[in-house]
């Protein structure tokens, strides 16, 4: 049986044979934080730079030095025994692979939003397009595996961006998260992200817990994630099918914290549409906000966190 997404990232990181680029060292603002009892009964969360530490508080399709993506793809060439089924151009396999790359990602740019202003572009679809590439020059892959080649894309996908950015889970992270479920509160991600976010967050969770179970703490069915809504934040539309992921819970967004780490992505928008807000203020790498925004009553969050313990004391 081929291996499910989340099995595959799990084994994938026992492989000693694969070096990965470290997750990016905590380095906390000075801050204090502002804490009171509010009225909610669910959690929605950002994944990264809110839960998960990544370098430069998102997910980024290229890494933030040349040579580090060139690594990268190289070592997704090599993986995946690509090279064979690749055109013979003078260079670097990883400089017509990073071709094709950019040019699967700005056709799917350009592809029809359906007027979504915020759109977002699924990254499977990016190297299920390359494969597709492979397969006219007779390139074949393990399905008994990695499953049908959608599955395929998806796998690749998470190697390439483990491969061009570290990640881990901020400090208290896998607890925070545990007791709220433990203690009955719904929580849900809401969170720009990819197909691979659930199995990279149990991942990076699994570091500080051996036995967290995403699906058990974060149901699928609670899940908001840009590639699958297919809209980034701000956009209304992620927001939109939150407020209806949660009152199929039977809550209101105003009994809905949403955690987040930018002013502008995060707290506005959720404060738009009805919602509690927490601002992550626990690392300068992810932190989005200013002095103005916080004074701000559009962007202002009802409560600012240090610690992402600290959210127990918010919802009790």
């Amino acid at each position: 049986m081929p291996q499910s997404l989340e099995e595959y990232v799990e084994k994938l990181d026992g492989r000693a044979d694969l070096p990965w680029p470290a997750a990016p060292k905590v380095d906390p603002p000075k801050a204090k934080p502002h804490l009171e009892l509010l009225p909610v009964k669910g959690v929605l969360w950002t994944v990264y730079g809110t839960l998960v530490a990544v370098p430069g508080g998102e997910l980024t399709w290229e890494a933030q030095h040349d040579f580090v993506t060139e690594a990268a793809l190289e070592k997704t060439i090599k993986e995946f025994r690509m090279w064979q089924s690749m055109s013979r151009k003078p260079g670097k396999p990883s400089e017509y692979m990073r071709e094709l790359f950019t040019k699967a990602l700005t056709q799917l740019r350009m592809a029809g939003s359906g007027g979504e202003k915020h759109p977002e572009v699924r990254a499977e679809l990016v190297w299920d397009d390359i494969v597709k590439k492979l397969f006219q020059k007779e390139y074949q892959y393990d399905a008994a595996t990695y499953g049908p080649p959608v599955e395929y894309a998806k796998k690749i996908a998470y190697f390439y961006h483990a491969s061009i950015q570290g990640a881990g889970a901020y400090p208290g992270a896998a607890e925070a998260t545990k007791l709220l479920f433990e203690g009955g509160k719904p929580q849900g991600l809401l969170a720009d992200g990819q197909s691979f976010t659930p199995g990279q967050l149990q991942r990076c969770f699994r570091k500080q817990d051996p036995g967290f179970d995403v699906n058990a703490v974060f149901p699928p069915t609670l899940r908001l994630v840009s590639a699958e809504v297919k809209a980034r934040k701000p956009s209304d539309t992620i927001f939109q099918a939150a407020v209806k992921a949660m009152a199929g819970k039977g809550l209101r967004p105003s009994q809905v914290l949403h955690v987040g780490s930018s002013l502008e992505r995060d707290i506005a928008p959720a404060k738009r549409h009805g919602f509690r807000t927490a601002l992550f203020a626990g690392d300068k790498g992810s932190l989005r906000a200013t002095a103005e925004g916080l004074k701000d009553p559009d962007s202002r969050p009802d409560v600012l966190l240090t610690e992402l313990i600290q959210v127990l004391d918010v919802i009790g």
